[in-house]
């Protein structure tokens, strides 16, 4: 629809394809410039035309074109426009000749990667019209089959166009895009790209995008007409990728597996391996290019699964030509028959179904319109943000989620096992081995903030190191950081603490007493030293499952510590208003000396092997993960260094551009301003009147107040010459006597035999300084030579 804004014409349309179109025959002089619910104005080399509009036959997936009846002066035409393979269908056998042009014409187009359309014009007979136009309405209003009457007479009354010609609109991609879609496949991420466009021009796209590469062993082609031709194509495509892969072997992802083979988050089963830090070229690496009148024969029962597993066989795989329809299909297919995560990103309203389709939706807000993101589960502004969504937050999500699940495990096992351990010693009494009070709050105070500070804040490696090593994305292919291995290892380690915690208090405070006689191995006292190290225990292993220390972090663990025993010392004090079973049992036993030393006994033994077996792991078998971390922790360590050298350096070099800046004002105790005066040093001009000595002590006071100012710009044996070179212009201006002259001379020789190293001010103050010490000798000889003058 035109609209116009400030005497502008703009236009707005369903698509930005039809918006350039539109712009495009207003720079040629044909201008759209309004429309009514029957009529369409236009101006046309600046002459306005006004024509009729009798029906619009609408774009679906299905006619992948759009047309459009007018009248003008008894003339009924119908314009159309719409994808080459549909128009070409519908064409008169006499355009065959402007078909052949315009199909090298729509290569060439597609090989620079524009989207093309086809453009026919055909003029119906107005009697023709009326019978068609009666059958339409009757099509229309059908209460069965609606679509398939409707599609059916648009058919009739669409054959036999002339071509008019074609159009190429340059759609062009957004930053950053190659480089996101090659660290997505740097993953392990196996893409699908589902587009509407050429082959030509997705290939081409492909290529642009770094989807397609040099590098591939082979790029599959499948454009059968027929299921017989789809099912060899295929079947083909799968013998030799196959083959080829191996020749070559497996892949190597670069990291260890539990298992022997694991299906990984795009359904392709890989083996794990040690992974090294040099990026290697991955061999076997293959891509499909499929187009839609073959994907609809693939899309079969019986094709389907060689689709699927053909596709999960490359590392690329295009579908050209597809409509809606079977971009939700192939989502369909590959949701469906493996166990892995389907994610969709579109940006128009023809990728509506696919996103709905895909276990994750993503939209992208842009000229397309706000259909896509609408109906997605996550709204993006580009294309690029994908990679930091996938790259580094979703692979930290991961991360978190699985410390939190085997944490969480992990310490309400230890908890409650040794209630197990006490029914023993009771005589599964269904006493408790705790207090009533600590096991309410065990969980929802003492143990919560934590782990809900490890599942909020930590990551391995940082943002930066994420996007530079996609590498670390693979442990969520393969399961890697939960699984029933993790989750079994969990539960050992839990019971193994649980019967530390349980026996090492048990044979310490089994015949304890305080200092004063009293016994210490009561229940009460029992159950709190139990609690006290079980609460240090677990807080203390949260930490050590920490990777980024945060200040929130800092203050959970220590706090939730400290808050334990602060919350235990007032709650189970003596002088509490309320009677409690408990009362005086902390206070008593926490003056005790067998206190300290059993939990620090029992801490040390829990903790020592996990410290022990976390380093050895690190040391002998590290992990991709361990090693991007030590160099991320080496660049960090070289970048402090470097910031603190650069900040000593400046701070000195100001040091000594102010101290270069006050030498002459204030450094010197004694000026020359009685050796000037004193006119020992002024030459006697005959027959001419000589300078007087104002004016000539002005001139050299400025010769020696640019020595001491010169700047250090053009380095230091550039700034040695500029002072040699400068004392001699000031003795030369001046005409000094020869005992000036020779002084002059042993200052140029003084300042030439200074170390390349000196800086112009250390060069300045020392000149400065010679020139104050002889200044006293020199004044005296000139002060008895003026007198034997006079």
């Amino acid at each position: 629809m035109p609209a116009e804004k400030d005497g502008v014409l703009e236009y707005q349309a369903q698509s930005p394809d039809e918006a350039a179109l539109v712009g495009a025959a207003r720079n040629f002089g044909f201008v759209f410039k309004s429309r009514t619910p029957n009529s369409i104005t236009i101006e046309v080399l600046g002459e306005e035309e006004t024509y009729e509009l009798l029906c619009i036959l609408d774009f679906n997936n299905v006619r992948k074109r759009m047309s459009v009846i007018v009248r003008k002066d008894n003339q009924i035409l119908l314009l159309c426009k719409g994808a080459d393979s549909t128009i070409y269908e519908r064409l008169d056998p006499s355009c065959d000749r402007l078909k052949n042009i315009t199909t090298t014409h729509l290569e060439t187009f597609a090989q620079d990667g524009l989207r093309t359309l086809c453009c026919a014009v055909k003029e119906i007979d107005p009697a023709f019209y009326e019978d068609w136009k009666r059958r339409h309405h009757e099509a229309s209003t059908s209460l069965e089959n609606r679509e398939d009457k409707v599609s059916d007479v648009y058919e009739e009354i669409e054959l036999g166009m002339i071509l008019v010609g074609a159009t190429a609109i340059e759609d062009k991609l957004q930053d950053g895009v190659p480089e996101c879609i090659a660290n997505l496949a740097n993953a392990d991420i196996k893409i699908w790209v589902l587009t509407g466009d050429k082959q030509e021009t997705a290939v081409n796209i492909g290529y642009s995008c770094k989807l397609l590469t040099e590098e591939m062993e082979q790029i599959f082609v499948v454009d059968g007409d027929t299921m017989e031709t789809v099912n060899d194509q295929l079947t083909s495509a799968r013998t030799a990728m196959l083959k080829k892969s191996s020749t070559y072997g497996t892949a190597n992802l670069g990291f260890t597996d539990p298992a022997s083979h694991s299906t990984g988050q795009n359904g392709a089963a890989t083996n794990g391996s040690s992974y090294s830090l040099t990026p290697t070229i991955e061999h076997g690496s293959f891509a499909l290019i499929i187009n839609g009148h073959s994907l609809v024969h693939a899309l079969k029962k019986d094709l389907e699964m060689l689709l699927l597993e053909t596709g999960c066989l490359c590392k690329a795989v295009i579908c050209c030509r597809v409509t809606p329809l079977q971009k939700a299909q192939v989502v369909y297919l590959v949701k469906k028959h493996r166990k892995s995560i389907t994610l969709a990103i579109g940006d128009g309203a023809n990728d509506v179904s696919m996103i709905k389709m895909a276990h994750i939706g993503i939209g992208i807000s842009g000229q397309e319109g706000l259909q896509a993101v609408l109906a997605s589960d996550y709204s993006l502004a580009q294309f690029r943000f994908l990679e930091r969504l996938l790259l580094v937050h979703g692979r930290w999500s991961y991360l978190r989620m699985c410390k939190f699940l085997k944490y969480f495990f992990y310490k309400n096992f230890a908890f409650t096992l040794c209630h197990f351990w006490f029914a023993f010693f009771c005589g599964f009494s269904a006493q408790t081995l705790y207090d009533q009070y600590f096991i309410t709050l065990y969980n929802v105070i003492y143990t919560s903030l934590p782990v809900m500070m490890l599942g909020v804040f930590d990551q391995d490696v940082n943002d930066e190191f994420s996007l530079r090593y996609p590498h670390l994305y693979a442990p969520g292919h393969l399961d890697l950081l939960f699984n029933r291995r993790v989750f079994a290892r969990s539960v050992v380690e839990a019971i193994l603490t649980s019967l530390i915690l349980f026996f090492v208090p048990f044979g310490a405070f089994q015949e304890a007493v305080q200092p004063t006689g009293v016994d210490l191995s009561g229940y009460q006292a029992y159950g709190c030293m139990v609690a006290s190290a079980l609460i240090i225990t677990v807080t203390l292993r949260c930490g050590l499952d920490t990777y980024y220390w945060t200040g929130f972090n800092h203050f959970v663990i220590w706090g939730s510590i400290i808050f334990y025993f602060i919350f235990t010392l007032i709650f189970y004090c003596a002088e509490c208003a309320f009677v409690y079973t408990y009362a005086g049992v902390a206070t008593a036993l926490m003056q005790t000396a067998n206190f300290w030393f059993t939990l620090l006994l029992t801490v040390v033994i829990i903790l020592i092997p996990v410290l022990s077996e976390q380093f050895y792991q690190v040391d002998t078998s590290p992990t991709l993960t361990d090693k991007v971390r030590l160099q991320q922790k080496i660049g960090m360590i070289r970048k402090k260094a470097a910031v603190r050298i650069i900040r000593r350096g400046s701070t000195v070099r100001r040091s000594q551009r102010s101290v270069g800046r006050s030498g002459y004002a204030f450094a010197h105790q004694e000026g020359f301003g009685e050796l000037i005066t004193s006119g020992s040093i002024m030459r006697k001009v005959h027959p001419f009147r000589p300078k007087s000595k104002e004016t000539v002590s002005k001139g050299l006071a400025s010769s020696l107040t640019g020595l001491a100012m010169i700047p250090n710009s053009n380095g230091i044996q550039s700034t040695e010459c500029q002072t040699t070179k400068t004392v001699h212009s000031s003795v030369h201006v001046s005409a000094p006597p020869p005992p000036s002259s020779a002084f002059a001379r042993e200052m140029t020789s003084e300042a030439a035999r200074r170390p390349s190293d000196a800086g112009t001010e250390e060069i300045s103050l020392e000149l400065q300084d010679s020139i104050s010490n002889k200044s006293s000798d020199e004044s005296t000889v000139h002060r008895r030579e003026s007198t034997e003058l006079s």
